[in-house]
């Protein structure tokens, strides 16, 4: 009986230090992270990109994102667009709305991917769910036009109406202009 407990003591000893070992590793990459989104808000976009790429290569999707806006921007590297679409889509599966609509736009003006409206709309939607009120606009002229998805008004006029809802401009103007009934 003895045994177990000093078996057990001994695991739960192993099991902490674990968990200290992984706590100071998600401090490193956060300080990372922020400190790679302070290079890039200053403009210093190699420094910005430096940070970055380890953790994008190691599954963070917001440094997979900084690296796909910096190759769609050509800030700090030479712009490159199927780069930029590679990072957004990592980004993107894994729920990061700013990268489903930058995705989105990418299908949606063949950059860097074929041009794809049914894969535009399906970016867009995932943005647009999640607030996105560009992506909602976007979605919204989707289905008044049928670009991608089935024309269908009702659909239109929802999503032009929660972006019109967050200041949404252009959506408010389609909104006074097509009568939806």
């Amino acid at each position: 009986m003895k045994t177990h407990w000093k078996i057990t003591i001994v695991c739960l000893q192993l099991l902490m230090v674990l968990g200290l070992l992984l706590g100071t590793q998600a401090t490193v990459k956060a300080d990372q992270l922020n400190e790679g989104l302070a290079a890039y808000d200053a403009g210093n976009y190699q420094k910005a990109f430096k940070l970055f790429k380890p953790l994008a290569e190691q599954g963070d999707a917001d440094a997979q994102f900084g690296l796909g806006v910096m190759y769609q921007l050509g800030q700090g590297v030479r712009r490159d667009y199927t780069k930029a679409a590679k990072w957004l889509r990592k980004a993107a599966v894994q729920g990061n709305a700013e990268a489903q609509y930058r995705l989105g736009g990418m299908y949606e003006r063949g950059q860097g991917v074929p041009t794809n409206d049914t894969e535009a709309a399906k970016w867009f939607r995932k943005a647009a769910e999640q607030g996105h009120y560009e992506a909602q606009y976007y979605l919204g002229e989707a289905y008044h036009y049928g670009f991608g998805v089935p024309l269908d008004y009702q659909e239109a006029e929802k999503w032009l109406r929660k972006a019109a809802d967050q200041g949404h401009e252009d959506a408010q103007v389609l909104l006074e202009i097509y009568v939806y009934d």
